[in-house]
């Protein structure tokens, strides 16, 4: 393994632990029945692990731009003017620090005029998604998806959204990568233009954009500042508790997380895994702890984990023993784990290495240069085994190697023609 590959593991396990120290205890994993599925779940893409982008339909209470990229703007006759709605937009994320499962962005617009009135009204307050319960994210992601008649402006029929759903196997790929690595801010920060910039061809009139910082909020907000300088772009910390916009990005990026996890168990694993990773959070002692529960009893987190239909990974944090418990479980000693699995993750790291059943150790070489030479031979994938007594008796190779080029034969010389 290259240096810039160690460099990134390392980056990556500091990034986790750094995260679910304060995040798993609120990061509350939801059940299957408390998860409303919305549209931002493509069962294909999810099985397959494949990043993808969704976007919700224009909302009938926005005019775009006419004819913006092609966008067909039949819509425009709900309204009689043509002038498209100056609208706010926000960015969140969820899933960053997990080891399991997808990293989710989500852009949110809606009106300027109607941002406050209708994203903090009592009906529908919006809140960071971590200080929501699973029923009530669900229950506003399902507005956001419903259409309802009613006089008066409605989720449906005023906000719009779309989520960039960033696989692990995407993560783990970027961040990997011989060469220069793709680092987790730089595919957050790619995501978050992406999405930006896709809600705009679609032709919403973005005036302000308000995103939850990745690193120094100053840096962040000049780069995206400059690559969309026609709109106000305010970037800061816990954005998602400060800005209404910001916080409907984040219910949507956490239910279409849940929902995908959720999926993902159900297609790969089903049920099986449920009770088997209770019985292993039982036998490790280490795993097994006493929380304070919200009446200030103490209740084990074992018999909490099971009281409802949940992946058996739980939240997919590190710190969650329900996850680690699920990994060392669940670990081919070759393969690993799935498509669910982030490997570039610092505890996948440390499982696979601590194994001592894997059969074989495999070294990629780093793949050369545009000017250099291609040596990629097959032995290069082989180590050679330990020279023994045993192998000189038996004339195993030079010197006792075991040589993969003796596995068919002893090489033909040229004297035999």
């Amino acid at each position: 393994m290259s240096q810039s590959q160690e460099t990134q593991l390392e980056d990556s396990h500091e990034i986790t632990e750094d995260i679910t120290l304060h995040v798993v205890s609120e990061e509350t994993p939801a059940s299957v029945e408390d998860v409303f599925v919305p549209p931002s779940v493509h069962r294909q893409e999810v099985l397959e692990g494949r990043s993808y982008t969704h976007y919700s339909p224009i909302p009938s209470n926005i005019v775009p731009h006419s004819d913006q990229n092609g966008v067909s703007t039949s819509s425009l006759d709900r309204e009689s003017s043509t002038t498209p709605t100056p609208c706010v937009l926000g960015i969140d994320e969820a899933g960053r620090g997990p080891v399991i499962g997808p990293m989710v962005y989500s852009a949110f617009y809606v009106p300027q005029d109607l941002e406050t009135s209708l994203l903090s009204s009592s009906a529908h307050k919006f809140s960071d998604s971590k200080a929501l319960t699973p029923v009530t994210r669900s229950m506003l992601m399902r507005q956001l998806c419903t259409s309802a008649s009613s006089p008066s402006p409605t989720l449906h029929s005023s906000c719009g959204w779309s989520t960039y759903v960033l696989s692990a196997r995407s993560i783990s790929a970027g961040m990997l990568s011989t060469g220069a690595a793709y680092n987790l801010n730089a595919q957050a920060m790619d995501a978050t233009i992406a999405l930006i910039q896709g809600v705009i061809d679609r032709g919403v009139d973005v005036r302000e954009i308000y995103v939850d910082t990745v690193g120094r909020p100053d840096t962040y907000q000049d780069k995206l500042q400059r690559r969309f300088p026609s709109a106000r772009v305010i970037v800061e910390k816990k954005a998602d508790s400060l800005y209404p916009c910001v916080s409907a990005a984040s219910v949507c990026a956490k239910v279409t997380r849940d929902a995908a996890l959720n999926v993902e168990w159900e297609l790969s694993y089903g049920s099986s895994g449920i009770e088997s990773t209770s019985i292993a959070l039982q036998s490790a002692d280490e795993d097994t702890t006493m929380k304070e529960g919200n009446d200030g009893n103490q209740v084990n987190s074992t018999q909490e984990s099971t009281s409802s239909r949940q992946p058996g990974w739980g939240s997919g944090y590190p710190s969650d023993a329900r996850c680690t418990a699920w990994l060392k479980q669940n670990m081919d000693p070759v393969f690993g784990w799935g498509g669910e699995c982030r490997f570039s993750w610092g505890t996948a790291k440390e499982l696979l290495e601590a194994t001592r059943s894997a059969p074989c150790t495999v070294n990629w070489p780093v793949l050369p240069d545009e000017d250099g030479d291609d040596d990629m031979r097959l032995t290069n994938f082989f180590t050679s085994m330990p020279a023994t007594n045993e192998g000189a008796e038996e004339g195993a190779g030079d010197g006792g190697r075991e040589d993969i080029a003796s596995w068919f034969g002893t090489p033909v010389t040229g004297e035999v023609f």
